[in-house]
């Protein structure tokens, strides 16, 4: 079953959490939380948040409990993460997936958060959003990333076209069209989940991806993992957002198009794959709904992703 959270309104309580790394500079979370602020918002923080264990914030236990407690408290309406990093596979098995399909929220973060995303899809159904993240991205917003992440979280209705940003062209890898549920994020880290209860059904889905610091070997070596785990043949298609800071440092070397062109022949014919959304280690950044149904469609130099319901309440 699919669920979906409601939507944010003026006034509500954004709960902010640390899953993973710590944040270095305290002066982000205060931009970010005044950012928050002079939207409407009333933001309160995890209790552990600026704990320090290591690249984590905090221990295990610490991080769970907040996410937890978050999802418990009636009063937070939405879970945002604070940033990425390091360390949210680590606490997978310490999230009450019968409390969220209780209490339903949205719940956003990205890069090594990718893990809570995919876990509490998998195991509740819940819609969650692959975004921006407090610390990372509202302490300097940007516009473009900005206006399309409240128009998706607040607004009803079916949000439809997922456009790029102007900085970024999409490229047709092969012509098809397809409708599936988005699932996907950070490669790296939903490599790790293979053959884990965390990982939803890939079976029909639109797997949208990206990274960063992975060189072309090593994005390889990720595809590979899901080619050999039968799942990039059940695809109805795919998406690959950027992949940033991935020059080889050896050479010689495949291209990560050259990476990309080989994997995709795993798919079934008429299954569509484009290249280059606004979406990853990028400043411009599109909010993508995982879970959402959606449509891709690849035609000759054309490239459309389309949203086909409503992913808030």
């Amino acid at each position: 079953m699919i669920l979906k959270p409601e939507r944010l309104k003026t006034g509500d309580v954004i709960g902010v959490v640390a899953p993973a790394s710590p944040v270095e500079k305290e002066d982000k979370i205060e931009r970010a939380t005044r950012y928050l602020e002079r939207l409407g918002f009333r933001v309160t923080f995890g209790k552990h948040v600026h704990n320090v264990h290591g690249y984590l914030a905090g221990t295990d236990k610490e991080r769970a409990e907040d996410i937890n407690r978050m999802f418990r408290d009636p009063q937070v309406k939405a879970i945002f993460a604070l940033r990425g990093g390091y360390g949210s596979p680590r606490i997978l098995r310490l999230i009450d997936y019968k409390q969220i399909a209780r209490h339903p929220k949205i719940f956003v973060g990205y890069s090594d958060i990718t893990a809570l995303s995919s876990a509490i899809f998998a195991k509740t159904g819940l819609i969650t959003f692959s975004g921006p993240m407090v610390a990372s991205d509202m302490s300097k917003p940007d516009k473009y990333s900005q206006d399309i992440f409240w128009r998706m979280l607040t607004e009803k209705g079916v949000f439809g076209a997922i456009e790029n940003h102007e900085d970024y062209a999409r490229k047709p890898l092969r012509n098809g069209s397809a409708i599936g549920r988005l699932i996907g994020g950070n490669l790296s880290l939903l490599t790790v989940l293979i053959g884990t209860e965390f990982l939803p059904s890939m079976k029909n889905a639109l797997f949208f991806t990206e990274d960063v610091g992975e060189e072309p070997y090593r994005v390889d070596r990720m595809l590979s993992q899901l080619h050999n785990a039968r799942l990039l043949e059940s695809l109805s298609g795919i998406v690959f957002g950027q992949f940033t800071n991935a020059s080889p440092e050896d050479k010689p070397s495949l291209t990560m198009d050259e990476v990309f062109a080989h994997y995709i022949l795993a798919l079934r014919k008429g299954r569509p794959v484009m290249q280059g959304l606004s979406y990853g280690h990028v400043r411009h950044k599109h909010i993508i709904p995982f879970g959402a149904k959606a449509r891709l469609t690849v035609q000759d130099d054309k490239c459309a992703l389309e949203l086909l319901e409503t992913v808030i309440t």
